[in-house]
This record gives C-alpha cells, structure tokens and sequence, in this order.
C-alpha cells in the first residue's frame, strides 16, 4: 500500500511492442511534434510579421497557435525522452506540472474557440458593429480572460485531484499525467469531490458548447440571407476552418471521455489520449493554412522573403 506522502514518482505507461516497434512509435511522435512546432511557428510569425493580418481574426488565432505549442509540447517530449532512456518515471512533481499545464492549455482552448464563435458571429451577423464590439482592447480583453479561466480551471482541479490519498501504487496507464489516471489510484471516497467537481465543469463546457451552436445557427442563417453567391462563399470560407478545429477538438475529447468500458485497454487509451491531446495541435495549423487564402499568401511572402535573403 502507498499514500500520496510516500509516492516521489509515477511510472507511465511506455511505448507498446518490441524495440523496433518503439522506435517506430518514437519516430511518428517526433514527426507529429516538428510538425505541430513548425505549423504552429509558422503562423505565429506570419500573424506577427504582416501588420495587414492584426485583426481579431488573426489575433484569436495566434493565440490558438500559441495554445496549440504549449499543449504538445506539456506531454510529447516526456514521452520521447522515456522512450529513449529506456525508462517510464515521471516524478511527483513533474506529474502535478505536467496535469496542471495539460489542463490549463486544453481549457484556454476551448474557452478561446468560444470566443473565435463569437468573433465570426459579429463578423458576419453585426458588421457595423465590428470595430466597436471587437476593438483591440476587447480583443485583449477576452484573449486575457480565456488564459486566466483555463488557469484558475486548472489550478482548482490539480489541488482537488492530488489532494485526494493516493493508495493503488504509483502506475499511471497514460503515457502522460491525466486527472482520470491519477483518480484510479485513489483509495478515499473523498474522490466523489473531484467527480462532483468534474460534473459542475461539464456543465460550464456544455454552456460554452450551447453558446458556438446558437452562434453558428444565427451565422447560417444570415449567409443564406446574403443576395450575392460571392458573399456567402467568402463568409463560409471564414467559417469552415474555425468548424473543422472546433469539431476535431470536441470530437476526439468526447470519444475519450465517453468511450464505453468494453473497450477500455492501456493500449487503447494511448491511442485515444493521442487523438485528442497530440493530433489537433498537428493538424489546426493544417487546417487554417489550407482555407484561408489570405494566410496562404502572407505565408508565401513571408517563406520568400526568407530564401531570397540566404
């Protein structure tokens, strides 16, 4: 038996399979994460660079890009870093740090594309409206609010959660520190607390979700109110990237949280904790590159420029 005093580190869950099946495993995490960091770089100085692309649009997505950084890279280099040295320990604290900015970064998200619904719905339902509703302050104000939300989320979850005596040995089955692992290997009821806490935090996310639908109701319908074909494709193409990351963060966050029992393995939840913690950061910067042809063509500027100065 172990208590949460005794405990100075947790072991992790390790790559599955021979050694040659972990160094695949290794190769396809350093894959994603170079892709995640370069994608994401790339559209941060983009946005920083060109001064025609300082808009709340624009300044909404750095910050998603910035978010995106920070979430992969909590998790993804631990887990390499194990993979190399043949090990599978994290130590207490490093576990309570790597929960806590997980959580953090996963909550600002979602708080900010929250806010990203909201840009859009200004956009494109109150345009006269735009520069007084999301001036550069507003926008200061709300990009704020958002970091210091998934903040305070994180920051009361990570003490509720390691407050709790931890007694079922030190094994966490997740290739990174999760609040859900971490719960398991409670020996108190007192863990109904952190249940409870989860349940009222589930219900701020399902308003937040309430809030993007009804916002994206009153946004379809005032573009198939608009008299010209060019307009309407130009606001859905404004909309479609933000739809496509807001769907792929809450599709693969739903699938593994909801995902029954039968088919619950280490294994498998390696595999889902990738599709949500490791996939999007990857993929987002994909996403917005590939839609938005503004972006494209200020990425463009900006790489030729580079060369032409080597």
């Amino acid at each position: 038996m172990h208590n949460s005093s005794s405990i100075t580190e947790f072991l992790l869950l390790p790559f599955p399979g021979t050694q040659q099946l972990q160094l695949l495993h290794f190769c396809l995490f350093l894959a994603t994460y170079l892709a995640a960091l370069l994608g994401n770089s790339l559209i941060i100085t983009t946005i920083a660079w060109h001064h025609h692309l300082h808009t709340p649009m624009y300044f909404f997505l750095l910050n998603l890009a910035l978010l995106d950084l920070g979430t992969i890279s909590t998790t993804v280099p631990k887990a390499m870093a194990n993979s190399l040295r043949h090990s599978r320990t994290i130590s207490y604290a490093g576990c309570v740090l790597q929960l806590f900015f997980f959580m953090f970064l996963i909550s600002a998200e979602f708080s900010l594309l929250t806010i990203m619904a909201y840009d859009r719905y200004v956009a494109i339902c109150r345009p006269l409206h735009y520069g007084t509703l999301l001036g550069s302050r507003a926008c200061a104000h709300m990009a704020a609010a958002a970091w210091a939300s998934g903040a305070l989320y994180a920051l009361l979850h990570t003490a509720n959660t390691f407050s709790l005596p931890l007694c079922q040995g030190n094994a966490v089955h997740q290739f990174f520190c999760e609040i859900p692992q971490i719960l398991k290997l409670s020996c108190s009821t007192t863990y109904l607390r952190e249940v409870w806490f989860l349940v009222a935090c589930t219900c701020l996310v399902l308003g937040c979700f309430v809030f993007i639908v009804v916002s994206y109701v009153q946004i379809f319908r005032a573009v198939l109110r608009m008299p010209s074909q060019q307009g309407r494709h130009k606001a859905f193409a404004t909309c479609l990237p933000h739809l496509a990351v807001l769907s792929l963060f809450i599709s693969t966050g739903l699938f593994a949280n909801l995902k029954p029992p039968s088919i619950s393995s280490p294994y498998w939840n390696l595999f889902v904790s990738v599709l949500y913690s490791v996939v999007p950061p990857a993929v987002n910067p994909l996403i917005y590159s590939l839609r938005n042809q503004e972006l494209k063509a200020a990425l463009s500027k900006l790489l030729t420029g580079c060369f032409q100065k080597q």
